[in-house]
C-alpha cells in the first residue's frame, strides 16, 4: 500500500497520496507556488502516526478556478412566495507534489553542498592568522599603566 496522509486545507479535510490532483477552497498562494497544508495523520506500508512533526507534504498551486453555478431556489406554497438566488464557488486545483520526512526534502544538490566545505576552509584561515597574535602579560601592563 502506498504512503498517504490526511491534510487539512481551508477548514475539510482530505486524504490524499503523491501525485494526486483535487480541488479545495481557494488558497492564498499564488498559481505555481508551493505549500506545504497542516498534516493530521500518515498511514500506509503497515505504519500509522497521527500528527506527525517529522514529516511534511509539499502541494503545488495548479490553477484557480470557479466552481459550477449553483441555482438555490425558495418556494412556499399558495403565497406566490418565490425566491431565487445563486453562487459560485472560488476553488484552488492543487496537486500534491511529495509526503515524507523534512529532512528527505532538505537534501542538497552535491554543488550546493560543496560551497560551505569553502567557507569552513576559508573562516579556519582567518582563525588561524588570528591565533599567531599571543596576549602577553607586557601588552596588560602597558594598558594599566595607561590607566594611572
Amino acid at each position: 500500500m502506498a504512503l498517504y496522509a490526511i491534510i487539512s486545507v481551508g477548514g475539510s479535510q482530505y486524504r490524499v497520496s503523491e501525485g494526486q490532483r483535487l480541488l479545495v477552497d481557494r488558497v492564498p498562494q499564488d498559481e505555481k507556488k508551493t505549500f506545504h497544508p497542516a498534516i493530521l495523520f500518515v498511514g500506509g506500508d503497515g505504519k500509522a502516526e497521527l500528527g506527525p512533526k517529522n514529516t511534511q507534504v509539499t502541494a503545488r498551486v495548479v490553477e484557480h478556478v470557479r466552481g459550477p453555478k449553483v441555482r438555490v431556489g425558495k418556494y412556499r406554497q399558495r403565497t406566490g412566495y418565490r425566491r431565487h438566488t445563486g453562487h459560485r464557488s472560488e476553488l484552488t486545483e492543487i496537486e500534491i507534489e511529495s509526503i515524507g520526512t523534512k529532512q528527505t526534502r532538505a537534501k542538497k544538490s552535491p554543488a550546493d553542498q560543496k560551497e560551505p566545505e569553502e567557507k569552513k576552509a576559508a573562516t579556519m584561515k582567518k582563525q588561524s592568522t588570528r591565533a599567531a597574535k599571543p596576549r602577553t602579560k607586557a601588552s596588560s601592563k602597558t594598558s594599566e599603566e595607561k590607566k594611572e
